[in-house]
């Protein structure tokens, strides 16, 4: 793969990157290039709209967009571009996330989002969603991704290995 970014993680705020952070980590065990912006559908809406239109030329494939709140980014970017959008919702009120889960989950036809669980876990997932999305277009990630889902089942394996032996009488 080249050095242009393949995925654009885009956030509300820097008070999201602790979210955020979590899909530039797995991509980084993937080796998939990625760029880091903070944009705002309200704050920074010309700016938000010019991301989104100038995406495939930056070389972004896929868009993670982490928003709390209203959580308009994700729907935003996506009325902008054909890029598939991953949406991570992002707990920043009294309602623990479920405002920005519903906001990024309720797209109007012909405008999807991909909406992910809230928070760490689903920055996580859109991370790994945005890999197997680009393992269509570089088989070599494909590898990686099973590589990826042996590592977990073998850490599963060895927990269970260690709570037998503390169990055993």
């Amino acid at each position: 793969m080249s050095e242009k970014p393949y995925v654009g993680i885009v956030m509300g705020s820097d008070s999201d990157l602790e979210i955020m952070s979590e899909a530039a980590a797995l991509l980084d065990k993937f080796g998939v290039a990625y760029r880091i912006d903070i944009l705002s559908a309200h704050r920074t809406p010309k700016k938000t709209a010019e991301y989104a239109q100038n995406a495939i030329e930056q070389g972004i494939g896929v868009i993670i967009a982490g928003a709390g709140g209203a959580a308009h980014l994700a729907g935003n970017l996506a009325a902008w571009t054909v890029l598939p959008v991953l949406g991570v919702p992002i707990a920043s009120s009294s309602l623990q996330g479920l405002d920005a889960l519903l906001s990024t989950v309720q797209m109007p036809a012909g405008v999807p989002v991909a909406t992910l669980s809230i928070g760490k876990a689903g920055a996580k997932n859109a991370a790994i969603l945005a890999v197997q999305i680009l393992s269509l277009r570089f088989p070599e990630l494909r590898l990686k991704l099973i590589n990826f889902k042996k590592e977990m089942e073998e850490e599963i394996e060895q927990k269970n290995a260690a709570l037998s032996k503390n169990t055993a009488t």
